[in-house]
């Protein structure tokens, strides 16, 4: 790392590129990620040994969570690498991975053709899908948070969740056009469902040749590097490390409650076809990406505090009331407004998640500190939410995942009561200041 006392000033256009050109590889990145929970009800049966659907998906459930093993060793790493050598050389690096992963998912054979190596291909795939968005997460999130200026910090932060869960509507597009479209449901389940996972190889090719034009943060450029190991810097930090694991323990596992997992519990649980469960999926998706650059912006104006608490209690409140009677939906249109109502609750974490990291660590250990503790907390809450939902579901006590989401995001609002607003307590704006 080498310092520079003479950061060039630079304009909006340059900073827009630069944010463009990292939320495009974020993208492609969490596309990839998310086409495998899209399309798990196709694959299941080619991996796994016969048997009926909800234990098939709970083998598939079982590798996504053994996936997120690998995030915080990806956190780990990626963030050692990106407060050492560049946020810039981290990004370029966790697209090659992910690429790695979707073409083995791709081309890997059947259980009927291969045996106990499909599943065993399968879960070497997602510990390197894993390792690469364990990474790109906190790289990305400091990338974002450090390119963008004080006033509008919360506002460019946000397209972190706007990419993400374009990727997951990307995911969930494809499949919508396969399953209306290019192929019928034989095809579909026979091989259409590889087409997904070799798009999302290519893709991260074209996003490999984006990031290589992105410009490297002027506050990277001007850090120091630390006297000591990084890590041993970031253990100097443990309410910053103690506050991303309490509040990311909520928020993670009620974005994946009302996403990933949502469109399982529509077709296992309400009852509904595949085809009906992945538009209504889709169509939650998109107004909810639209809400983070809103939302963003509004924390810019009043705070990150006021909008973590409102979905703290509202969450807490709501998730058995909303799970309850999304079980028992008589029509697509009252799925949709139950999904989107809890959405919108969940837009208070979402939105500004990433920047509130950010702004808890000085620049030196910044990637680290924001990806290391977050990998793992989305490792334990959010990689195993389908697990524990189906879980729950064999047991004959599905209501009981219903009160563990709302217990943990009652735990998240304790901390955000306690936490200082990192919109007035940031340590990018100090940085920024002191440079």
């Amino acid at each position: 790392m080498t310092a520079s006392t003479d950061a060039p000033r630079h304009g909006t256009a340059w900073r827009l590129k630069s944010i463009f050109s990292g939320s495009v590889g974020n993208l492609v990145e969490w596309y990839d990620w998310y086409v495998y929970s899209a399309f798990s009800l196709y694959f299941a049966q080619h991996f796994f040994p016969k048997g009926d659907q909800t234990a098939q998906l709970l083998n598939t459930a079982a590798v996504f969570a053994v996936g997120f093993l690998m995030r915080p060793i990806g956190g780990w790493l990626m963030g050692v690498y990106a407060d050492q050598h560049g946020r810039k050389a981290a990004l370029l690096l966790s697209v090659w991975l992910m690429c790695g992963g979707s073409l083995i998912i791709a081309i890997t054979p059947s259980y009927t053709q291969i045996g106990i190596a499909a599943p065993l291909l399968l879960l070497l795939a997602r510990l390197i899908q894993g390792l690469s968005v364990g990474g790109e997460y906190g790289t990305s999130a400091t990338y974002l948070s450090e390119m963008a200026t004080h006033q509008n910090r919360g506002f460019y932060s946000s397209f972190q969740y706007v990419t993400l869960i374009m990727g997951q509507l990307l995911a969930l597009g494809v499949l919508i056009l396969l399953q209306r479209v290019f192929l019928t449901p034989e095809q579909l389940e026979s091989w259409g469902w590889r087409i997904p996972f070799v798009i999302g190889a290519a893709t991260a090719l074209v996003a490999l040749l984006l990031r290589r034009g992105m410009s490297e943060t002027e506050s990277f450029k001007r850090a120091q590097a630390p006297s000591i190991g990084l890590m041993r810097r970031l253990l100097q930090h443990p309410k910053q490390l103690a506050t991303v694991v309490g509040l990311t323990m909520g928020g993670t596992l009620a974005f994946y409650t009302y996403t990933t997992y949502m469109q399982k519990y529509l077709v296992n649980s309400a009852g509904m076809n595949k085809a009906d469960a992945t538009l209504i999926s889709a169509a939650t998706l998109f107004v909810f990406m639209l809400l983070q650059p809103l939302v963003g912006a509004l924390s810019d104006r009043i705070g990150r505090r006021p909008l973590l608490i409102a979905f703290g209690v509202l969450g807490t409140l709501l998730t058995v009331p909303i799970m309850t009677a999304l079980k028992g939906v008589q029509s697509d249109w009252q799925a949709f407004a139950l999904i989107m109502a809890a959405l919108i609750v969940v837009s208070g974490y979402t939105s500004i998640n990433a920047v509130v990291k950010a702004e808890l660590f000085p620049t030196e250990i910044r990637a680290l500190g924001v990806g290391l503790p977050y990998a793992i907390t989305v490792s334990i809450f959010g990689g195993t939410a389908e697990y524990i939902a189906l879980w729950f579901k064999s047991i004959g006590h599905e209501s009981g995942f219903f009160w563990y989401v709302s217990g943990c995001i009652a735990c998240s609002l304790a901390v955000y009561v306690l936490m200082r607003d990192t919109r007035k307590h940031s340590r990018i704006v100090d940085d920024d200041a002191s440079a």
